[in-house]
């Protein structure tokens, strides 16, 4: 029986040691079946701990300093309506997307489509078994995209798990289509270079294509189809109405230098060989990409040729640029930094308040003379114990006019809702989260993705499942008025142009 407690803070005193990790469509119901997922595509990284581990974190939990195992703890301003746990796909759960009263969950064996019409009762619409990590999700129409960013035997929903050193193995983009949502249908793949980490939808403006910026990196010599340098993204243009004809039609280069060097150069800090993610935001056709080593900001007018306005770096205290989100003036962007590559507890007092944490930028100037001026970093104060994984990850904005709201995800840090209206001085306003999986062993688990979506925030919890929440805060409230008929946070709406 899970026990909750409702309190505005805790005490933060926990962590002082960093943990042993290590920094860093087949539908079930429809055909085509025989699908198994791969044990090769479980990412959950489990790592030792030390006995004076955890007998600390034991004496945390007696004293109230972090919750109990799998005990729900949040602010007063906070209420969990609901979780669903996971149904026939055990695989772990990454990205949402919503299209009106459904959510669409990313799973490393497929995906699942909720229906949200009522969000204190989510019901189970279908489960699609189509193995291949991270299966990272975005729809659009009756279209529903979905990354493959593992090396495949081939593109099918049956494949398995191939080296990616083998000419044959297949990476990068499936299509569906999700007319009827209880028997969505593959329809076509598209290979792309090192596979799909991430994947953003930009709209062309005349609605007759889809553009998909490719996120992948990290190539080697000995894969033939990700060989370095891959200093870029892969642009697939999509035709609405015949989305079978879905192909790459660009490889833009990003990087003419090859990108931040990483160590020796800058210890710590990863090399940079493509993107990990990009969110733009089309009514301003600007687009924001964290990219390993480097932040940039660029223009996408011409949504087959972007371009470079100004790049970033920041070699003391990132080191991962994992995801980026805009604020809705489009004058700041927050940046989060992955570290320890969401396999290591970095939420503690020995990592501090500047490592993992996100940096808030604001953008000066005009035009292509833009500049991404560094302001400050935020970070949950609430330090979370060595065998609690805990990483800044998906998160968006909650749109209240005259304020820059944002609900982000941390995984085994739970849910935080946080305010840089003042980007120089962030503050968090309301927070969720569960206590420790298991006190034994380092474990990835936690809220991968947490979105605000038409008056609720819907969290994909990496190990648990789907869960919903209701904020209530006089600050927040105003954004229950705000309705979206879809969201695909990497593709940022204007909220109030409607």
């Amino acid at each position: 029986m899970i026990s909750l407690h409702t309190t505005r803070v805790r005490r933060r005193r926990l962590g002082v040691a960093a943990a042993a990790a290590g920094l860093f469509a087949a539908l079930l119901t429809a055909s085509p079946a025989a699908a198994t997922p791969d044990p090769g595509d479980a990412p959950l990284k489990r790592g030792s701990v030390t006995t004076s581990q955890q007998a600390e974190a034991r004496a945390a939990i007696r004293g109230g300093d972090i919750p109990g195992v799998d005990e729900i703890v949040h602010s007063s301003n906070i209420k969990h309506l609901t979780s669903v746990p996971k149904g026939a796909l055990k695989g772990t759960n990454t990205d949402l997307a919503f299209q009106g009263k459904y959510a669409y969950v990313g799973n490393y064996d497929g995906f699942v489509i909720y229906d949200i019409s009522n969000p204190k009762k989510p019901k189970t619409v279908s489960e699609v078994l189509c193995p291949g990590a991270q299966n990272d999700i975005s729809v659009s129409g009756n279209l529903l995209f979905l990354s493959t960013d593992s090396s495949r035997s081939d593109d099918s929903c049956s494949s398995t798990t191939q080296p990616a050193t083998e000419k044959s193995s297949w990476e990068g983009m499936k299509i569906f289509d999700i007319s009827d949502k209880r028997h969505p249908r593959y329809i076509k793949s598209v290979e792309t270079a090192c596979g799909s980490h991430t994947h953003t939808l930009v709209p062309d403006g005349k609605k007759k294509n889809i553009y998909i910026y490719v996120s992948s990196y990290s190539p080697n010599e000995t894969f033939p189809d990700c060989q370095p340098p891959h200093d870029g993204i892969s642009i697939i243009k999509v035709p609405v109405k015949k989305p079978q004809k879905a192909r790459v039609v660009d490889f833009p280069v990003l990087f003419p230098d090859g990108g931040n060097p990483g160590a020796p150069e800058n210890p710590g800090v990863s090399k940079t060989t493509g993107c990990h993610d990009i969110t733009v935001l089309p009514s301003k056709d600007l687009a924001a990409g964290a990219c390993m080593g480097d932040g940039i900001l660029f223009s996408i007018k011409n949504p087959e040729r972007p371009k470079i306005i100004d790049r970033v770096q920041d070699n003391v205290n990132f080191a991962f640029w994992h995801s980026a989100t805009f604020n809705q003036g489009a004058d700041k962007v927050v940046f989060t930094d992955e570290l320890g590559g969401g396999g290591a507890a970095t939420c503690n007092e020995e990592i501090g308040p500047k490592r993992g944490a996100d940096g808030i930028y604001d953008i000066v100037g005009k035009g292509d003379q833009r500049k991404l001026v560094f302001r400050s970093y935020f970070k949950i104060d609430r330090h979370q114990a060595d065998v609690e994984v805990c990483v800044a990850h998906n998160g968006s904005i909650i749109p209240v006019k005259g304020r820059d709201l944002m609900v982000q995800a941390w995984y085994q840090g739970g849910i935080s809702v946080w305010d840089f209206t003042n980007s120089a001085k962030p503050k968090e306003i309301a927070f969720f989260e569960r206590g420790p999986v298991t006190l034994d062993q380092v474990t990835t688990a936690g809220p991968w993705s947490a979105y605000y979506y038409n008056g609720h925030i819907y969290s994909s919890d990496i190990a648990k499942g789907f869960d919903v929440l209701k904020l209530n805060d006089r600050r927040t409230d105003p954004a229950d008025r705000v309705k979206l008929d879809r969201l695909n946070v990497q593709t940022q709406p204007d909220y109030f142009a409607r």
